[in-house]
């Protein structure tokens, strides 16, 4: 009798481990899960990123045919307006890039700038042979038009950065092997008012030209 009330008590533990056991299942199934799909209640909107300003024309009167980057391509060569900023020369903003560089405040052209111009450009060699600005090579290849009166804007060049080569913070000179690119930053002076915008790229015999912004006159 012993071994028949040992035998029901050890059926009873069993069953009622086992009732406990669906139990856990039953209350773990009815706690619904979060999914991507569920919002949080913490969760936040992502944000929206700022637009790139690329450039300040319409301060000065200019309304845009084309938006910026803009490329022009002549004799395997490459170059791409990213960003135009113009400023007033004597703003602090045009100061302190003068002052950062090491740049002259006049040029070989404009003696008495009004505008301090900075762009941001991206050149790219896709010939066989080297591209280079030099000691021994300064001829300019793309140049800069905003007025038919003033011709092109005048590059100067940072004193900072002499003897370094492919500075991509404001390049004086550069050097680039087929394939290879250079994003860096150009300045200029210019004297006169604003009426367009083009870009023209000349380079082994090639010609390129891209107007940003069309006449205004």
């Amino acid at each position: 009798m012993k071994k028949n009330i040992l035998r029901a008590a050890l059926t009873t533990t069993m069953l009622l481990s086992m009732v406990s056991g669906q139990n856990v299942i039953t209350n773990a199934a009815a706690v619904t899960p979060v999914t991507a799909s569920t919002p949080s209640a913490t969760a936040k909107p992502a944000a929206t990123p700022a637009p790139i300003m690329r450039d300040n024309l319409s301060k000065y009167g200019l309304k845009k045919d084309l938006e910026l980057p803009v490329t022009v391509t002549a004799g395997g060569l490459s170059y791409t307006l990213e960003k135009i900023m113009i400023y007033d020369f004597k703003s602090k903003d045009a100061q302190n890039l003068v002052k950062q560089f090491k740049y002259d405040s006049f040029g070989g052209m404009v003696s008495n700038p009004k505008h301090f111009i900075w762009t941001k450009i991206t050149i790219k060699n896709n010939s066989n042979k080297i591209v280079k600005r030099s000691l021994n090579d300064q001829k300019e290849k793309w140049s800069l038009t905003l007025s038919s009166s003033g011709g092109r804007i005048d590059a100067i060049w940072p004193k900072a950065n002499v003897g370094k080569l492919n500075n991509k913070d404001a390049f004086y000179y550069y050097s680039l092997k087929p394939g290879e690119q250079l994003t860096t930053y150009q300045a200029f002076l210019y004297d006169q008012n604003f009426k367009y915008l083009v870009i023209r790229l000349f380079h082994e015999g090639g010609f390129d030209e891209k107007f940003v912004v069309n006449s205004q006159e």
